[in-house]
């Protein structure tokens, strides 16, 4: 797959570079603060994360395969999810302060260490407890996402209707941020499943004014969902990885449509479970600044 830089056209004036003497390009809007008329609008990566969530109200992390998908199947047996950067000395002295089970590599999952990102292991889970799931995605976008005064939410095909319920209370600005994965050199390399988790939970806010991008990710899930989803899924590139690692399991878990009504919300550090009678108090806490 051949990686092409995106253009960027000018929305102002071009900006100088400090200590460059002289104009050297412009400075993409979103990167500063977003002017736009648009109260649902989508963004890609740690960098979509940090240029939208400030003004934001609701912020929901979308990384189908599969860090969202392994979350929402957490959820649903009552637990608590730490999300954790990339990091195994980070990762497993979390666990350790916590007192929480900690994911592995998938190429570690023995005995001693049942969990991983995959969904099915974290099926396993006792109800109730709490988990570190490290991730080099969906994990450190939602770290990102949580520096700021937003509620994060983890989407996925699985909870997608609830997720768009959830944010159309929780406030009036929501920004959904695609995970998306990474080449060698960590620049961004922007995946179709999570376009098509995106759109499914965009196209429930369709009473909203939403972003071009927005509503292009909303016809992308549509078009999918007429398709199959488990079978357009298979095809990406994410699903053919795994697949040929022999994870194709996963892409089961993730095509799931809106099998869970369980939402997880970014409180104190973790993802924690919220059903549909909880909604109201959570998002009294948050707005009397309760996170």
């Amino acid at each position: 797959m051949a990686l092409h830089c995106r253009k960027l056209c000018p929305m102002s004036e071009p900006a100088e570079v400090e200590g460059g003497g002289g104009v050297f390009g412009h400075e993409r809007i979103a990167a500063t603060a977003d002017p736009s008329p648009f109260t649902v609008r989508m963004g890609w990566g740690e960098e979509g994360a940090a240029a939208l969530g400030p003004t934001s109200d609701v912020v929901v992390v979308v990384d189908v395969i599969t860090f969202s998908t392994a979350v929402s199947v957490a959820m649903d047996r009552g637990c608590s999810v730490y999300p954790s950067r990339w990091d195994e000395g980070a990762a497993t002295k979390l666990a350790a302060r916590l007192g929480a089970e900690l994911a592995v590599s998938r190429s570690l999952v023995d005995q001693d260490h049942p969990y991983s990102l995959s969904p099915a292991t974290l099926g396993q889970l006792p109800f109730g407890s709490s988990i570190v799931l490290p991730s080099p995605n969906g994990s450190a976008i939602s770290v990102a996402a949580a520096a700021g005064a937003a509620v994060v939410v983890a989407g996925s095909l699985r909870n997608a209707a609830a997720v768009s319920r959830f944010a159309r209370r929780a406030g009036r600005v929501i920004s959904v941020v695609a995970a998306g994965e990474r080449w060698p050199d960590r620049s961004l390399d922007p995946a179709l499943e999570d376009q098509i988790g995106a759109g499914a939970i965009i196209d429930g806010l369709r009473s909203r004014r939403r972003s071009p991008e927005a509503q292009a990710a909303a016809a992308v899930f549509l078009k999918a969902r007429s398709s199959g989803l488990a079978g357009v899924l298979r095809q990406t590139v994410s699903g053919r990885e795994q697949l040929a690692r022999g994870y194709g399991q996963e892409v089961e878990w993730a095509a799931a449509l809106n099998v869970s009504w369980v939402v997880p919300v970014l409180q104190d550090g973790a993802f924690r479970p919220i059903g549909s009678r909880m909604v109201r108090q959570t998002l009294a806490l948050h707005f009397d600044g309760g996170r």
